[in-house]
């Protein structure tokens, strides 16, 4: 069953989300390089603070693990692990590592103190990626599809579950016997890519996590607690009946919405260079 992540620092939002399924809350603290990156792009720049870590764990108090991402490597970074930690952090995303020798200096600096999940999001990354696995220390890794995409040039961050580079890093991460998930998800039933089709590749790859994207639930437009949480439990509740409804697949079926997940993605393409 996937392991489902939100991004937020309210803690009233947080506890929500919980008590409808989700496993991670992730408090977003990555700022470093970010807009330089993702600039004119409709995507989120959290600006969340090491103190929304305590009281997102605070307000927790153990329904879902606190996730907190980082900063790049940067000259800061004991400084900020430290800091994540002594709030509360349970574990701690790398954003934009490019080498093994960054995930050893990740590793020593976490000192075991926090599960590590890295983010896999540089083309380097990818190249690197069966070195990176042998280090130490590494509990988990995530692809994230949108900064990934834009190194390496294509339109749309879905190419890449389209075109079997997902497929194909999953399995060498799986390989080293690591858990590991990939990109977001929006709520099922809706999206230009259906977030069922999504769901069901997760399933397919056997991916281990997936952040609830944005579009999932908008708090930035929806602020009604009420609605929230019904967003929340209709919104997890259909997540799961699709990885059920997927667990009864055959290979056949499971290559049908592989198939329309590429003539999606190839549409939408068209779309973008109209």
């Amino acid at each position: 069953m996937l392991k489902l992540m939100y991004i937020t620092n309210d803690p009233e939002i947080a506890v929500i989300a919980a008590e409808n399924g989700v496993d991670i809350v992730f408090v977003d603290m990555e700022v470093l390089g970010k807009s330089e990156r993702q600039g004119g792009m409709d995507t989120v720049q959290s600006h969340h603070t090491v103190e929304d870590i305590s009281k997102v764990k605070k307000a927790l108090n153990g329904k879902a693990q606190v996730m907190a991402r980082l900063n790049p490597l940067n000259v800061d970074s004991k400084t900020e692990i430290d800091s994540a930690i002594e709030n509360g952090a349970d574990i701690l995303m790398l954003p934009m590592w490019r080498t093994a020798d960054d995930l050893r200096r990740f590793s020593a600096m976490v000192e075991g103190r926090a599960k590590t999940m890295p983010l896999l999001e540089t083309d380097s990354a990818a190249v690197n990626l069966a070195e990176a696995l042998s280090v130490p220390g590494i509990d988990m890794m995530h692809i994230g599809l949108n900064d990934l995409h834009l190194c390496l040039n294509m339109k749309f961050m879905f190419r890449l579950l389209a075109d079997g580079t997902v497929e194909k890093l999953l399995r060498t991460i799986q390989f080293a016997e690591i858990p590991c998930g990939f990109g977001g998800v929006g709520r099922p039933g809706s999206g230009t890519l259906p977030a069922d089709y999504i769901v069901a590749e997760h399933v397919r790859l056997g991916s281990q996590f997936v952040i609830l994207s944005r579009s999932f639930c908008n708090t930035e437009i929806i602020t009604d607690k009420n609605e929230i949480r019904e967003i929340f439990r209709n919104g997890v509740a259909d997540i799961r009946r699709i990885e059920k409804e997927c667990s009864c697949w055959t290979s056949d079926r499971f290559e049908e919405n592989r198939l329309k997940v590429v003539s999606c993605v190839d549409k939408i393409e068209e779309g973008i260079n109209k």
